[in-house]
């Protein structure tokens, strides 16, 4: 996770295929806790559900993600109410995942 931590998200990534499976995996396994899932299209995205204490504990994580997701130009899809958050990540203009979604996995998994 370190690695991914460490690197900062570009915006080639929307110039190259998604990932395939074999990538996905390889770098799900640098990630902690997050799920991988499809939709309807069979486009793959990331998702992972945090708990909290109270609502103010979502909504500051909340903001936390959303100042990552600025600096990093990379934004997530974010749900939040009393004592919850999930996140979903993807890289919309490519209908895929790729090393962008990663690093900003790794980011929050940080906060």
């Amino acid at each position: 996770m370190d690695e991914l931590f460490k690197k900062k998200c570009t915006t080639g990534e929307v110039k190259k295929p998604p990932f395939d499976i074999s990538e996905i995996h390889k770098y799900l396994n640098k990630v902690d806790g997050w799920e991988l899932k499809s939709n309807m299209v069979k486009n793959h995205y990331l998702e992972k559900n945090f708990k909290f204490q109270n609502f103010i504990e979502s909504q500051e994580f909340v903001n936390k993600v959303s100042s990552i997701a600025e600096l990093e130009g990379h934004h997530p899809d974010i749900h939040f109410g009393w004592g919850y958050a999930k996140i979903k990540i993807s890289t919309h203009a490519i209908e895929g995942l790729a090393e962008n979604d990663f690093i900003i996995a790794a980011k929050i998994d940080q906060i």
